[in-house]
Parts: C-alpha cells; structure tokens; sequence
C-alpha cells in the first residue's frame, strides 16, 4: 500500500489552512503592496520543486509556490474584505480614498 498521495493531501490542507491568517496578518500590517513576497516565494519554491527527486517533498515545494502565488489573488480580496468592513482594518494605517 502506498500512502504518498495521502501525505501530500494533508500537507496541501495543512499549507492552505496556515496561509489565510498569513494573508489577512500580511494585510493587515503591511497592505496588499506585500505581493512582490508572495511572487518571489512562489517562484523560487517552484522552481526548487522541480530539482527535488524526493516526490513528498517535491510534492510539498509544488503546494507551498502555488499556494504562494493564490495568496497574491487573496492579498486583493482581502484588502476589498476590509473595506466592506468584513475584517478590522488597521487603525495605524491612513485609509484609501
């Protein structure tokens, strides 16, 4: 019996679950000008995950770079989040007009 895909179903849950209250935290304290991170996190882990022969971990590089670029998406709905009210916005920061 094998298991890999069932390892690499969890982990795909696991990075997703971690990765939106790392967008709503991101932001939060720095705006959705933080994506450029997420870009090039995203690139380099995929990049990796190509040149990893470990299929888990290759598997897991692949998860973590996409996941990575989505949250560029989710970086621009959360900030639209915040201005419907929908998440605190923070109060340090001079609002968008």
């Amino acid at each position: 019996m094998r298991i890999e895909g069932l390892i690499i179903g969890v982990i795909a849950f696991g990075v997703i679950g971690v990765f939106h209250p790392i967008v709503i935290k991101a932001e939060y304290y720095f705006t959705e000008k933080i994506w450029p991170l997420f870009l090039i996190a995203g690139i380099l882990t995929l990049v990796l995950s190509c040149f990893v022969s470990q299929t888990i971990l290759s598997s897991a590089l692949g998860v973590l770079g996409c996941t990575c670029l989505w949250s560029i998406l989710e970086l621009r709905h959360q900030t639209k989040r915040v201005e419907k009210g929908w998440f605190p916005r923070n109060p340090r920061r001079v609002p968008r007009q």
